[in-house]
């Protein structure tokens, strides 16, 4: 690490070769870094990276732009959320209503997507996103000016998500049903289960001994055993 003297005797030697009283004074090397970092902090705080000329970009994502990504990487996993594909944008103008039927129907959506994108392309950007909303808005919105008709179409948008469909229900099979229905099992299968379909467990599976001493079906098994053991009684302290 540079020794602060040394910087302080290199700045005073620079500044005796070239004197220049028509420029603004030279500044030490510390205070030039402290600059760099305040200038660094403040282009932070303001959203925006230092760059070439004209590269400062805003970091500060819309809410349409956040809707916008939001649906351009629905259902696909390798989409980067910059452009977005004809399916989704049909799928954008269904979900948020911005067709009606009347005056936006899903021809009308097909046309402005192909009308803003590029030749060659099959997706679009936000900003043809944008101008292809302002294309609907004046189609839906025909009472109103083009840039109100445009807000309308925007809060319709902004903040919204894809909706994903419900799960889609198996298909009951006859044939699935019959080998499931436990009411129709017969053999050993049936031992495996009680009158409720449910499983007995390892008593359905195993022929399990009863040693009680009572046959079987007899419905009064311990009652004798509660008639002749009396309770013990607990002797006075």
């Amino acid at each position: 690490m540079a020794d602060p003297k040394d910087n302080e005797a290199a700045f005073k030697v620079q500044t005796a070769k070239h004197p220049n009283l028509n420029s603004s004074p030279l500044r030490p090397p510390s205070e030039q870094s402290k600059d760099k970092a305040s200038k660094r902090l403040s282009m932070e705080s303001n959203g925006t990276s230092e760059g070439g000329a004209g590269s400062s970009t805003p970091v500060e994502v819309t809410a349409l732009e956040e809707s916008f990504r939001r649906f351009a990487i629905h259902g696909d996993t390798r989409a980067t959320g910059k452009e977005m594909h004809g399916k989704n944008w049909s799928k954008v103008c269904k979900d948020c209503s911005v067709i009606d039927g009347k005056n936006v129907t899903l021809t009308d959506v097909d046309i402005v997507f192909s009308k803003v994108k590029k030749k060659a392309s099959r997706t679009i950007t936000f900003d043809e996103f944008k101008s292809a909303l302002g294309e609907l808005a004046r189609k839906k919105y025909r009472d109103k000016t083009g840039e109100e008709a445009e807000k309308e179409v925007f809060k319709l948008i902004e903040g919204r998500s894809p909706i994903i469909a419900g799960v889609t229900r198996a298909v009951a099979s006859p044939t699935v049903s019959r080998l499931t229905d436990t009411t129709k099992f017969t053999g050993s299968h049936k031992e495996r289960f009680d009158e409720s379909g449910r499983g007995k467990g390892k008593a359905g599976r195993v022929e399990v001994v009863d040693t009680s001493g009572y046959v079987s079906g007899y419905k009064h098994a311990g009652s004798y055993e509660k008639k002749t053991t009396k309770p013990t009684l607990a002797k006075p302290i």
